[in-house]
């Protein structure tokens, strides 16, 4: 993705899923907001998007952040504020992975996985995902969660239209690190 796509998609990551009044749009009760709209209220706050570059970020992200329909957008998951996504719970497989940076191995030993700012704890159905997302954050390390295991003593999983895995929160006892740690 090149330098204007990163910009953009940061940009739309921002108030589609954390500060939409710094544009001065408000987000539906699942999180949909009209194109129109949007790109109106982008304009008028110095962020100019192309409906052509708008259409190319959605479909160009490697990590399928936002999706559109009936004329609207939304990101797919990763919110802070408040908006109820329309999923249905579903059975996770045995295992999904979690990426993180080792530097907050200690936090997690301790509180295990949780949401903190946003509205789920995100998992991955892969390692190498898991991977990418860990090197966000510095030197990765890879969890796995015995999803299967948490489902069948209560906890709910959704999976959002991008293949990413939501909990309220992952209990240390379901996670196994890398016996390098």
């Amino acid at each position: 993705m090149d330098k204007k796509l990163i910009q953009t998609s940061k940009f739309l990551s921002l108030v589609l899923r954390h500060k939409p009044e710094l544009i001065g749009i408000a987000l539906d009760t699942e999180g949909w907001v009209d194109i129109d709209v949007l790109l109106k209220a982008c304009a008028s706050n110095g962020q100019s998007i192309a409906p052509d570059l708008l259409q190319e970020v959605v479909t160009q992200n490697d990590k399928k952040r936002f999706v559109i329909r009936d004329g609207r957008i939304r990101a797919n998951q990763g919110h802070s504020v408040s908006v109820d996504l329309a999923l249905s719970a579903i059975e996770p497989p045995a295992c999904l992975f979690h990426g993180t940076a080792d530097r907050f191995l200690e936090s997690i030993r301790c509180n295990g996985l949780r949401k903190m700012n946003r509205q789920h704890v995100h998992l991955s159905p892969d390692e190498a995902t898991a991977r990418k997302v860990g090197m966000r954050h510095g030197r990765p390390v890879i969890l796995k969660v015995r999803a299967s295991d948490m489902h069948t003593v209560g906890y709910v999983f959704y999976c959002s239209e991008n293949g990413v895995w939501l909990t309220e929160a992952v209990p240390y006892e379901f996670i196994e690190e890398p016996k390098d740690y």
